[in-house]
């Protein structure tokens, strides 16, 4: 039999995926490193387990002990893991713009959430630094693992990270992108990389309202940079320990907006539903997309699993309410997504019209395809049957084949909003389009209204 002896021991060796339709503009060979197949659903559960392993080995934490960090989710998720299987209690504080199934999660592996202000200092008594470290100093047989300066972080990325990487490129791998926050994953994989070939480029990925980008390239930790941001995972307002600047090639910041498009384009074209870092490292990547070339082989680290953010990133509101919708590319696929999930309603030629009136009453719709066998033969609208029974009085009203009109226009679903514009009018009131599981959806006018205005 071939099974694993506890949860912890399937970390690790993750897969490669290649990029195709998002990276169609770059001439690298662009893989992403998908560290969600980790069974914390993100690469934190690495370097939290190997603290906690160090620090059972160090003496720092005694059977019983509680472990308490300041995280945002995805090293709590780990800790929760090693917590469990070893017998450990746990508590995380958090900052309060982490989304709230990060919370939910970590509360549903047993850990106690602490939620504190984001809009503070490090240094504020308040801030979730500032709580874990009270807590350890109040809570006897604690232990508090700072990710961000614990180097047992970027020990996990040296040991795992970097090998599986290199080993799965075939030692071809020319660049490493990553979003850092507290620094571990870029440097620990970086540090082993640079060993194999120093000519490796290693870039990361920092978002607006953090110091790393001005601090590597200047040396100065500029508090006029530090300021609120929606991105997670990312940038920080201090300078870790884990945060090996020297190797580190270059810096590029990406804003909210960037990394929350880019998050969701990636679900939709690529299949990778992923975190909000995922999102701002391939944004970064497109912005540098000028320094690669054909023979170039790109690895980007996707951080975490999309389920944590769907109630933000994933949520059309809380897009539109900061601004961030107007950004996306409106075309037929995304107006026809509003139906996924629910089937076509169409009626064959033999059909009533007064069953097609029972169909339009039933799902409150206004056009159904008719279908002869596979092949769409004819349209019947709302407009059309109302014409007919005005003639017949209700009754009688004949068969679907002897008044439908000519059937809707298929469109391509990258089609853009002007061009749906163009052909939906009152002589072409719907068209057809296929989505990516090639299911068929209809698109009507008002449809195009509502991906204009969605609150109408």
């Amino acid at each position: 039999m071939k099974y694993y002896d506890n949860i912890l021991e399937t970390i690790g060796n993750t897969p490669l995926v290649k990029l195709n339709k998002i990276t169609k503009d770059i001439p690298a060979l662009v893989l992403a490193k998908v560290e969600t197949f980790n069974p914390g659903h993100s690469i934190k559960d690495r370097m939290a387990v190997k603290m906690v392993e160090d620090a059972e080995k160090n003496g720092k934490l005694k059977p019983g002990g509680t472990i308490i960090e300041g995280t945002s989710g995805n090293t709590g998720m780990g800790l929760a893991l090693a917590a469990i299987v070893k017998g450990y209690k746990l508590i995380c504080t958090l900052a309060d713009k982490q989304s709230k199934e990060k919370m939910d999660i970590l509360r549903a592996m047993g850990a106690e959430v602490i939620v504190t202000p984001t809009n503070v200092s490090s240094d504020d008594p308040r801030s979730y630094y500032s709580v874990a470290q009270r807590l350890n100093k109040e809570i006897p047989n604690s232990y508090y693992p700072n990710q961000y300066d614990n180097l047992s972080n970027r020990t996990a990325h040296y040991e795992q990270t970097g090998p599986e990487i290199w080993e799965q490129t075939d030692g071809k791998i020319t660049h490493l992108v990553v979003g850092v926050g507290t620094g571990g994953t870029i440097s620990g994989t970086a540090k082993y990389l640079k060993e194999q070939n120093p000519n490796v480029k290693i870039w990361g990925i920092d978002t607006y309202g953090s110091v790393f980008k001005k601090y590597h390239e200047t040396g100065v930790f500029d508090e006029k940079e530090i300021y609120s941001y929606i991105t997670e995972g990312i940038g920080e307002d201090i300078l870790p320990e884990n945060v090996q600047f020297d190797l580190i090639d270059h810096f590029e910041k990406v804003t909210d907006k960037d990394g929350v498009i880019m998050t969701r384009r990636l679900a939709r074209e690529e299949g990778l539903f992923m975190g909000n870092s995922a999102g701002s490292a391939i944004a970064g990547l497109l912005q540098m997309k000028e320094k690669l070339t054909k023979d170039d082989v790109v690895v980007v680290i996707f951080h975490d699993h999309g389920s944590r953010y769907v109630g933000k990133m994933f949520n059309d509101d809380w897009v539109r309410d900061r601004g961030f919708m107007e950004a996306e590319k409106i075309n037929a696929l995304s107006v026809a997504s509003n139906h996924d999930g629910k089937k076509l309603i169409t009626a064959t030629p033999e059909h009533d019209l007064s069953e097609v009136l029972s169909l339009m009453t039933k799902y409150d719709i206004s056009h159904v395809p008719v279908k002869d066998g596979e092949e769409f033969v004819g349209a019947i609208s709302d407009s059309e049957l109302y014409s007919v029974i005005a003639k017949k009085g209700g009754k009688d009203l004949g068969k679907v084949k002897d008044h439908m009109s000519k059937s809707y226009d298929f469109v391509d679903g990258n089609a853009s909003l002007e061009e749906l514009a163009e052909i939906l009018n009152k002589h072409n009131p719907a068209v057809l389009v296929k989505n990516r599981a090639n299911e068929v959806h209809i698109i009507t006018i008002h449809d195009i209204i509502s991906a204009i205005n969605p609150k109408s």
